[in-house]
Formats: structure tokens, sequence, C-alpha cells
């Protein structure tokens, strides 16, 4: 029976919903250090991100680590049962910029082609202009809601859509933050 559990919770981690750890500030006010999100594999399995999405993602400064099928399988068993958190190799931010579009900072505002972005989840937040960039249609341009405190494409670029996780739907710990996101 607890092979059974184990397998089934390996095989929902691995495709289906996964909690992800948030070890930073980069998400506050919306998400906090220490929180724990789920994140929906799926999402973008058959659906295209869209503005305002929380997505996880492979840190673009990372080396992919290549591992045989039995690391992975341990891995993935350590993190279903919770001996073993991702994270570090992981990032959380806010889509900005869609494939195609245009995006860059000015008077500290986010413009989308030509269009100054709105975002009422956000506190008042003051951003350096920053240059156009247009994303490839192939990527997605991402931001930290902390944007004086976030690593985000601003720095790294856009993020190519193969590397998107998923997206993040709900906090499930600590309880006093369970919430939709």
């Amino acid at each position: 029976m607890l092979l059974t559990a184990l397998t089934i919770a390996v095989i929902i981690k691995t495709f289906l919903i996964q909690p992800f750890w948030i070890p930073s500030e980069s998400m506050l006010p919306t998400i906090e250090v220490n929180d724990r999100v789920m994140v929906n594999k799926l999402a973008y399995q058959w659906g295209e991100p869209q503005r305002g999405d929380i997505v996880v993602f492979r840190d673009p400064r990372e080396e992919e680590v290549e591992e045989s099928i039995p690391e992975a399988v341990i891995r993935s068993v350590l993190e279903a049962v919770g001996i073993r958190t991702r994270g570090h190799e992981d990032l959380i931010k806010r889509v900005i910029g869609l494939p195609g579009e245009t995006i860059e900072v000015t008077n500290n505002q986010i413009v989308v082609d030509g269009t100054p972005l709105e975002e009422p989840y956000l506190p008042e937040v003051f951003m350096p202009d920053e240059p156009a960039i247009t994303v490839a249609d192939d990527e997605v341009f991402v931001m930290g809601d902390n944007r004086d405190a976030s690593f985000d494409s601003r720095r790294f670029g856009p993020i190519p859509l193969e590397d998107l996780i998923g997206k993040a739907f709900v906090t499930i710990w600590p309880i006093s933050h369970i919430g939709g996101l």
C-alpha cells in the first residue's frame, strides 16, 4: 500500500501538480518568503501563458544537469514525500510580456507595445527606465512583483516557453497565507 501511495505521489508531482518553496523576496507582497505554492504543470501543455500569470521556470543561470533514470526517480520520490524540495534551481515570477510584444520601462511605468500596463496587484513601486525589448515568438518576459528586489527578465532576458514548468495557482503554506494567486 505504501509503494502504491508513493507511486501515485510521484506520478502526480511529475506530471500534474507540484508544491514549490519560495526562498526569496522577489514576489512580495503577493507571495512571501518561505511560502509554499502549488503549480499546475499541465497549464502550458494545453494552453498559452497569459499576462499576469505567476509562473515557475528553470533558472536561466543554471546549467542543465544530466541525470540517469534512477537518479531522476530518486529525486522525484524525495521531492514527493517532502524530504527534498525544489526551489534554488527554479524561479517564480509574473508574466509581463507575451510572444511578439515590445516591453519597456519608462517613467516608472511598464509599457507594452506603446500602452502603459495596469498592475492593480502591486503597491507603488519604483523602476528605473529600461530600454525596449521585443519578446521572441517562443518566449515570455517575466518580472517579480517586488521590482526592487527581483532578478528577472530585465537582467537575464525573456524566458523560452519550453523552460516554463507551470503556473502557480494557490498558496498552501503557511496556513495563514492559504489562498488563490
